[in-house]
C-alpha cells in the first residue's frame, strides 16, 4: 500500500521557503513549482516542494557576476574585508 500524501497549504509552503505568498504563486504560475487546485484551494505535495528546493540549489562558481573581482598586490582576488589596513593611519 502506498504512503499517504502529505499536502501543504500555500501558507505553509511559503513559510517553509521563507517567501511571500505572491512569490510562491509566481513560481507556481511559471511552472517552477507543481501545485494542485481543489475548488478554490491550492495545495502542494511535500515531495514536490522538496524537489523545488533541491532544484533551486546554487552551483558553486555560478554567482561570480554578483560580486566585484578585486585584484590584490599579489594578483590574487581579494574582497574589501580582506584588504590590509593602511599603515601609519
Amino acid at each position: 500500500m502506498s504512503e499517504p500524501i502529505t499536502w501543504l497549504s500555500t501558507k505553509e509552503a511559503s513559510e517553509r521557503l521563507g517567501l511571500t505568498l505572491r512569490s510562491l504563486y509566481r513560481f507556481i504560475d511559471e511552472g517552477d513549482l507543481v501545485a494542485y487546485k481543489f475548488g478554490r484551494v491550492i495545495r502542494i505535495q511535500e515531495p514536490d516542494l522538496d524537489r523545488f528546493i533541491e532544484a533551486s540549489r546554487i552551483e558553486p562558481g555560478s554567482l561570480e557576476h554578483l560580486y566585484p573581482d578585486l585584484k590584490g598586490a599579489n594578483g590574487r582576488s581579494t574582497f574589501a574585508g580582506d584588504v590590509p589596513a593602511a599603515r601609519g593611519a
